[in-house]
């Protein structure tokens, strides 16, 4: 089981903050290795250790309009290849439990989307993969309550698990 120290090698530094950047779906391959370069070669100038995301299927889409990727197992192989391509560990979202274990195949962090973290099937799932889990914390939560995300992926044996700050909200504002 690789740990995020470990995925992030020596770049690694638990007094450091560390970036999690991307485009928001794979579109391109041109488009991931672009940010990727861009956004990397900032990161090394900086000294920032840097993980890229980019979501290989977009679920949460406030129109039915909107682009959602090129294919789930394309859009998997062109992560895997743009860590491959920089050294840089890559993570993106899983919208369901079933999807847990066919995206651990391709990237290092397995990430839940602000909007399930409190869903004890994905989470299990993804901690059963031994990937890291990120659980992005919803705006509709406190911060106190992500311990029970956290119990519910170390529960399942899993203690690679961290949590992203979403912020706060009392609802979505869709003004279109």
């Amino acid at each position: 089981m690789k740990t995020l120290k470990h995925l992030l090698k020596e770049q690694y530094n638990p007094d450091n903050f560390f970036l999690i950047a991307g485009p928001c779906v794979v579109e391109s391959e041109e488009l991931l290795t672009t940010v990727a370069e861009k956004v990397s070669g900032i990161c090394k100038r900086l000294n920032i250790p840097y993980v890229f995301k980019a979501s290989y299927r977009k679920a949460n889409r406030t129109s039915i309009h909107s682009f959602t990727g090129v294919g789930d197992v394309e859009a998997l192989e062109l992560l895997q290849k743009t860590g491959q391509r920089f050294n840089l560990p890559v993570t993106s979202d899983i919208h369901s439990a079933a999807e847990a274990a066919m995206a651990a195949a391709y990237v290092d962090i397995l990430q839940i989307p602000a909007f399930l973290c409190r869903q004890t099937d994905i989470l299990i799932a993804a901690a059963e993969t031994g990937k890291v889990v990120n659980v992005k914390k919803g705006q509709f939560l406190s911060g106190e309550s992500m311990k029970f995300a956290v119990e519910k992926v170390k529960g399942a044996g899993n203690d690679h698990v961290m949590l992203t700050e979403r912020g706060t909200t009392f609802g979505y504002q869709d003004w279109w």
